[in-house]
């Protein structure tokens, strides 16, 4: 009994140690391609590996195609996966868990991005400050959209709708992700999210071999997703926003969005702050009560951290009952 307590505590302190590396490190950033800080992210190589076999993978035949999307998804998946859950399998039987909590660390933080978006919507709202639309515009690519005629409002509203995508797939999916699966679970979601992220497409190119990679990526966020909403809408409350409103606009804008997910908590987002956010030809979200000012960003980073931190907060307790009983590499 003891020992599975200290695999407990030692299982929190991986992911609240995780974070802080992560406050205190960031990740590399994507405007520097180049540096092998970057290139060797496993993000980054997770990219590099689907890029190279989707197109061994494509067909003529819709269904032979789609059963290519399956295996391109499943080994990207296990390719990553199964060598980190084995080798801190390995790392925990002859090493120990001290040595075996270092690696954790490490490759959890790997799974989690909050400190390079806090850099740069913090540098987004800066510029739009200062109206320095050229520098604005380096930081509205989050939500894969061309910046080269985006207004001031409408570069504010990529950041802030990136940031509450973001707060799924590279914060509280990872870390839940962690406390059902262990380390290997953050690991293998992030696989699937970075299929997604690439494959995972409507248009003609990948419409039947990313279809695995896309349907598999939204049935592992559908709790997430409404989890983040119900999140935002606490934070809300906590630090001064209209939760009220947060909670009234996710359910009513939430399908507003191709995306069956992301909906959720950027309607959620667009309440609190009582604005409209807006992708143009595609959505509109939320009413425009107040203006969406620079100043607004700064908020949503706020509400973003805070939905973080209720996150960790929930996840402790079932991070130790479940490693009370179970313990997942």
């Amino acid at each position: 009994m003891v020992t599975h307590i200290l695999i407990a505590i030692i299982a929190i302190c991986v992911l609240i140690l995780a974070i802080l590396v992560d406050f205190l490190l960031g990740d590399p950033s994507p405007n520097n391609p180049q540096k092998y800080t970057h290139k060797l992210h496993p993000t980054v190589l997770m990219g590099k590996l689907t890029r190279m076999l989707e197109p061994k993978l494509k067909n003529p035949n819709p269904k032979i195609e789609k059963l290519g999307g399956v295996f391109l998804g499943l080994i990207i998946i296990i390719a990553f996966t199964l060598p980190v859950y084995f080798g801190l399998l390995l790392i925990y039987t002859w090493l120990g868990l001290i040595f075996y909590a270092l690696v954790a660390v490490i490759i959890l933080k790997l799974t989690i991005c909050i400190k390079l978006e806090t850099d740069w919507a913090k540098a987004a709202a800066k510029a739009l400050e200062s109206e320095d639309l050229t520098e604005a515009k380096k930081y509205s690519h989050f939500s894969r959209r061309d910046s080269k005629d985006l207004t001031c409002q409408q570069i504010s509203s990529a950041v802030i709708e990136s940031m509450a995508e973001n707060l799924i797939d590279f914060k509280l999916s990872p870390i839940l992700s962690y406390m059902f699966f262990g380390v290997s679970g953050a690991v293998a979601f992030r696989a699937i999210n970075t299929l997604d992220g690439m494959v995972g497409f409507k248009d003609p190119e990948h419409i039947h071999v990313g279809w695995f990679s896309a349907n598999l990526d939204t049935i592992v966020n559908y709790v997430p997703a409404r989890f983040t909403a119900v999140l935002i809408v606490l934070a809300s409350a906590i630090i001064g926003e209209d939760y009220k409103n947060a909670w009234a606009i996710a359910k009513r804008d939430h399908a507003k969005t191709p995306s069956r997910n992301h909906g959720w908590p950027m309607a959620a987002m667009a309440g609190a702050l009582r604005l409209q956010l807006q992708k143009p030809g595609q959505y509109i979200l939320g009413e425009p009560t107040e203006p969406l000012t620079p100043n607004k960003i700064l908020s949503a980073l706020r509400i973003r951290n805070t939905a973080v931190i209720l996150c960790v907060l929930l996840a402790l307790p079932v991070i130790m009952l479940i490693r009370l009983f179970f313990f997942p590499y």
